[in-house]
């Protein structure tokens, strides 16, 4: 990469943290329209007039685009700069939350969700790759993730609060409405903090293995959100399903003959990555499901109202920011791997004492105190595993990375939802008719947490052997840190 002598130049520390706090805000509001509609959506259907089955695509247009197309525009950010299109993704999202928050028609909500999702697989990406690169030193990136990670967690729970206040006192409407100003803020003010970034490589685009690559994913999400409305055998489920393999397949199968692949080998053989990713799915399954289940419960055991129960997720957002407090500190003191091995078994501990709840139980004696510890060790673990998943990226590979750890957690999600979600929902439904609707549903939310429990100290085992003789997952001995590499304007 070469230097251009512009005031804007990103190796300057007061422009370092100023163009940290504009990606994470931006980075908030991406992860807050993952959650946002779900308080607003009875609102929405009286309002527009939606029905049952296709008000869930209010929700499900937003995932679909996000995940499915985070993989291309990652790589696309490498190859023709991440700001560019990180700022063309900041537009799209704005532009599509103006036409979100002005719908008069249900389809006009749906497409509109379907941009917002496509503008957050442009910007989510290439806003880490950014981060990654102007806080090149373990020490001061593990802080930077840290930080990102922690507005990230917030952007997640705190969206039910949002959701909630805004729909009861003003109109579901300002969900989207209140993105503008972030927006705005983030296309006047980053191109004065950080100048261009990409890959000085020649490389041709791969635009097959785009294609197949956006379809595999995008057909695997499809199937998993199916299985919300239908059961696993049926075609709707299946046949998006077998296609994503295929796809899936024939995009393996292209890749191994590219001069330029779009995930070049190479970027898979580092070892800290994969695993990392692997246990990225794991954690990010168990969490989307946990969010989903623990409101439910909360909602329809404890007779909790939305916007009560919203607010009853608060201390679950302080146990995140106590872990991400720490999760920097721990990364750099203990090394990567003892760092994650911790998140995950903390995480399951918590978990164990949720999965305890009794229908008697009220929040305080039966949720809290495991709320706060599953927080905490959420707190812990995801900007620890994007310090992994990102680990020894570069100029070359640095929105690559970024994008690969985005998709990882959201199809993990999809998957936590798809799978642990029906484990509940069964157990559940075998249950109701000879214990009663309350007990029911407390036995199948303990049985799913106690399978997501098992899934971690699975995850934490699998990490603790795959990278014993890792030395990126090792403390690093103490240094200077090297400076912030120059990217060019």
């Amino acid at each position: 990469m070469t230097a251009a002598p512009t005031p804007a130049g990103p190796a300057l520390p007061g422009r370092r943290q100023a163009t940290l706090v504009v990606l994470c805000f931006v980075q908030f509001m991406l992860v807050l329209d993952d959650t946002v509609v779900n308080v607003a959506l009875s609102s929405i259907r009286s309002d527009l007039g939606f029905s049952t089955t296709d008000l869930t695509w209010v929700a499900n247009a937003y995932f679909l685009a996000f995940g499915g197309l985070l993989l291309l525009f990652g790589r696309l950010g490498d190859l023709i700069g991440r700001r560019r299109v990180f700022l063309w993704g900041v537009s799209l999202f704005g532009a599509a939350s103006l036409l979100c928050g002005l719908a008069q028609e249900p389809w006009q909500l749906v497409a509109g969700r379907f941009a917002q999702g496509a503008g957050a697989a442009m910007a989510s990406p290439a806003a880490l790759a950014l981060i990654t690169l102007i806080f090149p030193g373990r020490a001061e990136r593990a802080k930077a993730l840290g930080i990102w990670g922690a507005i990230a967690g917030l952007g997640g729970t705190t969206g039910v609060v949002i959701s909630g206040a805004l729909t009861g006192l003003a109109s579901w409407r300002w969900i989207f409405l209140i993105n503008l100003p972030v927006a705005v803020l983030a296309l006047v003010l980053l191109p004065r903090l950080v100048g261009e970034s990409r890959t000085d490589r020649p490389a041709r685009p791969d635009v097959p293995g785009a294609l197949l690559g956006t379809g595999a994913v995008v057909s695997l999400v499809y199937a998993l959100l199916r299985t919300e409305k239908a059961d696993w055998g049926e075609v709707s489920v299946l046949a998006p399903l077998l296609l994503g393999v295929a796809l899936g397949a024939l995009f393996l199968l292209v890749e191994a003959r590219t001069a330029d692949p779009l995930i070049p080998p190479a970027f898979l053989s580092v070892r800290i990555r994969l695993v990392s990713n692997a246990a990225g799915l794991i954690f990010a399954a168990v969490f989307f499901a946990l969010s989903f289940l623990l409101m439910l419960h909360l909602q329809a055991v404890l007779g909790y109202g939305p916007l009560k129960a919203g607010l009853a997720f608060l201390p679950y957002g302080a146990g995140i920011l106590t872990g991400v407090w720490c999760s920097s500190r721990l990364a750099v003191g203990l090394g990567l791997r003892w760092a994650l091995v911790l998140a995950f078994l903390i995480s399951a501990v918590g978990l164990l004492l949720l999965s305890g709840v009794s229908p008697s139980d009220g929040y305080a004696t039966g949720v809290l105190p495991g709320m706060l510890v599953v927080g905490f060790g959420s707190g812990l673990g995801f900007p620890a595993l994007a310090m992994a998943g990102v680990s020894g990226t570069d100029e070359e590979n640095a929105g690559l990375g970024s994008a690969i750890l985005n998709s990882v957690q959201q199809i993990g999600g999809a998957v936590g939802l798809a799978v642990l979600v029906s484990v509940a929902t069964r157990r559940t439904e075998e249950l109701t008719g000879s214990v009663g609707p309350s007990r029911a549903a407390t036995q199948g939310f303990s049985l799913t947490l106690t399978v997501a429990a098992g899934l971690l100290v699975l995850g934490a085992a699998l990490i603790a052997v795959l990278l014993a003789r890792d030395s990126a997952a090792r403390p690093e001995p103490t240094a200077r840190e090297p400076a912030p590499k120059p990217v060019r304007r």
